[in-house]
């Protein structure tokens, strides 16, 4: 598959909340950072964080762009409440090994009624 076909698969699982889904888009040993949080490695590592993402918030994506080239594919998102991003995301044998993201996690907290770090 192409990698942008995988990420409009994960956009998928993202929207629908699902963290087993979501999981099984990664390498065992990939590597999720979120820029305003420290990185996350490893496949259960990261589905615990989808797990606790989703517990505390109610999170959409809306697709503004999705680029592509080579195995690499970077999206940039809004959400329904006005916050936005993007997301690059490294796509080896169909799994992604590296992701980074970017977004004002201040307003994120702030929109959700979360509490500011």
């Amino acid at each position: 598959m192409r990698p942008k076909e995988i990420l409009v698969q994960w956009i998928d699982a993202f929207n629908r909340a699902d963290a087993n889904a979501l999981a099984g888009f990664y390498s065992d040993d990939a590597v999720n950072h979120q820029v305003a949080n420290a990185p996350v490695v490893g496949k259960e590592a990261i589905r615990q964080m989808f797990i606790n993402e989703f517990a505390a918030a109610e999170m959409v994506t809306i697709v503004e762009n999705i680029f592509e080239d080579g195995e690499w594919v970077i999206l940039e998102w809004r959400d329904p409440l006005g916050l936005r991003g993007c997301g690059f995301f490294h796509i080896v044998d169909d799994k992604i090994v590296f992701q980074r993201g970017y977004w004002d996690k201040l307003s994120f907290l702030r929109q959700h009624n979360l509490p500011i770090e």
